[in-house]
């Protein structure tokens, strides 16, 4: 019989606190990341709109918080942290690094997309007098949208990720669960049980990105 410390309860509320995670944090990374992304895109230079001084603020500000470690951002923003919500440990806690560390991620990730829409397009709408907003929302976003979503199903697992790395520090969910008992308490049936959750969850949210993705292509 196998041993372990954790209870069933305990498991199925550390899967909702990282749903809870990975989703208040999607949802508001992706809207700021997605914003982002097409701001940079757009006014980059020869972009629709001729707004270069944006693009030189914005791109190293994005480059400068891409490149600070997650375990390091965790650590280093907690006085913010406890501005926002109150508190530097559990759920609502983490939910604040999540988003600053996934909202630059996807703006890279949508520029990337959005970047490899052909220049024929782009051209083509603005000779048929198309408003730079028209070339953005007609043309560019949904040329590129097949790939927006590959890109978003990538974010959506880099989160997850990071929200296991939130545990280190009592940010709750599966991350905390497997610091807590498996790693501190040696549970090796909750460390183990913990991975596979994990593996689950990314195995399902690539497949079903993945199928998104080519439904949308082939429409």
């Amino acid at each position: 019989m196998i041993e372990t410390n954790v209870t069933l309860e305990q498991f199925l509320q550390a899967i909702i606190d990282t749903l809870y995670m990975v989703g208040v944090a999607l949802l508001i990374g992706a809207l700021i990341g997605f914003f982002l992304g097409v701001l940079i895109v757009v006014t980059r230079p020869g972009g629709v709109i001729g707004m270069n001084w944006i693009y030189v603020l914005l791109n190293p500000i994005i480059n400068i918080v891409r490149s600070v470690p997650f375990i390091i951002l965790l650590v280093v923003i907690i006085p913010f942290t406890r501005i926002i919500v109150g508190s530097s440990i559990g759920t609502n806690a983490a939910i604040v690094p999540l988003i600053i560390y996934i909202s630059p991620y996807i703006a890279r990730l949508v520029e990337n997309s959005l970047l490899e829409v052909s220049s024929g397009i782009i051209e083509a709408a603005e000779s048929m007098g198309a408003t730079p907003f028209q070339v953005i929302w007609y043309f560019l976003l949904p040329e590129a949208f097949g790939s927006l979503i590959l890109s978003l199903t990538t974010a959506t697992i880099s989160l997850i990720g990071a929200t296991a790395m939130a545990g280190t520090v009592g940010g709750g969910g599966i991350g905390d669960l497997a610091i807590v008992y498996g790693y501190q308490r040696f549970d090796t049936f909750a460390m183990v049980a913990t991975v596979v959750i994990l593996i689950i969850f990314v195995q399902v949210i690539q497949s079903s990105g993945n199928k998104l993705a080519r439904y949308i292509r082939r429409n």
